[in-house]
């Protein structure tokens, strides 16, 4: 038996194969849609699937271990598909405990879902696109339930109106559109600005969003913000901005807090935005306060009322916007096109990343002058 299969002890696992896939599963599969949000980002399954960062999920149930053609697994993944690791509700429940402890080397970044429940949840969805685990009673669930967001957007598109805009524009010629109702428009102006406006009422603390950020962040960003991969790093990186390569983080050099709550509120959990309440936008801004050092007390609650408390600490070092005031600007003259510059044009900076800026892809001379990176 392979050091693997020891460390595991899956030889009771195997034995029970033939009995799971003749047994219905403990789990929701319509809640395990919800939970598997958390793994979509990297993973696909159900009609048309294809692999992403992870390998596609259909007929995951039965499938060996590493076995899946036109997918680069890790060696390590490999060689327990090579030792006798083959999926099914058992050893889907190990692995998604902690990927990292079952398989040393996954290449499976994810911390793991801690509750039995998700689990289960998860394993009855999974279950549903594999014909060799699917009980018969759930073969409907295959096709996913329309989400709350497609029946509002079916509820919404009933009610609007039927009037194209071009055509109640004065030279409308294209007869497409129609104009957004209020609630359409609601629900995308949710900016939150430095002074405050936008933000909704709520409230969470730095122990609640350190529970929110390792179910939803730490597979990509770590435990404590350190990045996991390439991913972004979110803690740290103080002194670092006189550097060649900068940390970036919210201590190190972001101006606004609403910045943060604006961009978690809009765009987070990676794959599943907007799934968050604001409560739990609060708690996660919370907890990244915490692990930039900037509150330091575990039972601080970020609110409505004290959020402009905060300051970040680089606000000081940027400089507002303020082209209007210009003299062009103000004027409102017209740009100028040619022969604009007494002397000839240098190229001073580079935007060696993206190499945009003609010239030699070796000349680095300009590297770290605040090119584009």
């Amino acid at each position: 038996m392979s050091k693997f299969l020891k460390a595991l002890s899956l030889g009771t696992v195997l034995a029970t194969l033939p009995l799971l896939a003749a047994t219905a599963h403990a789990g929701d599969a319509e809640k395990g849609e919800k939970v598997f949000k958390k793994c979509a980002a990297c993973h696909a399954v159900g009609e048309g699937a294809k692999n992403k960062v992870g390998p596609e999920l259909n007929e995951i149930f039965g499938r060996t271990a590493g076995s899946l053609e036109d997918y680069k697994y890790s060696k390590a993944m490999i060689e327990a598909g090579g030792g006798g690791l083959v999926w099914d509700e058992a050893t889907l429940t190990t692995y998604l405990t902690k990927p990292k402890d079952m398989v040393k080397g996954t290449k499976m970044a994810f911390a793991g879902l801690k509750k039995q429940e998700d689990l289960d949840n998860v394993i009855a969805y999974l279950a549903t696109f594999s014909s060799a685990a699917a009980p018969a009673d759930q073969q409907g669930a295959a096709e996913p339930a329309a989400t709350e967001t497609e029946t509002a957007s079916a509820d919404t598109a009933a009610e609007a109106p039927a009037v194209p805009v071009s055509e109640v524009r004065e030279g409308g010629i294209f007869g497409l559109g129609r104009v957004a109702t209020d609630d359409e428009v609601a629900a995308w102006d949710i900016d939150v600005r430095p002074d405050g406006s936008g933000l909704p009422e709520g409230s969470g603390t730095v122990a609640d969003g350190e529970v929110l950020f390792t179910d939803n962040c730490a597979v990509c960003h770590g435990d404590f913000g350190e990045g996991v991969g390439r991913w972004p790093v979110l803690a740290g990186g103080q002194d670092t901005l006189t550097e060649e390569r900068p940390e970036k983080t919210i201590g190190s050099y972001w101006p606004y807090l609403s910045t943060v709550y604006d961009y978690v509120r809009r765009a987070m959990p990676y794959g599943n935005a907007r799934s968050l309440s604001d409560d739990d936008v609060y708690a996660l801004t919370a907890y990244l306060l915490y692990l930039n050092d900037i509150v330091e007390d575990e039972d601080f609650e970020l609110s409505k009322d004290n959020f402009l408390e905060i300051r970040l600490p680089n606000e000081e070092n940027f400089i507002a916007d303020d082209r209007a005031e210009e003299p062009h600007y103000a004027a409102k003259a017209e740009p100028c096109m040619s022969d604009c510059k007494d002397s000839a044009v240098e190229i001073t900076m580079r935007a060696r990343i993206l190499d945009v800026t003609p010239g030699s892809v070796d000349d680095d001379e300009a590297s770290g002058m605040g090119g584009v990176d």
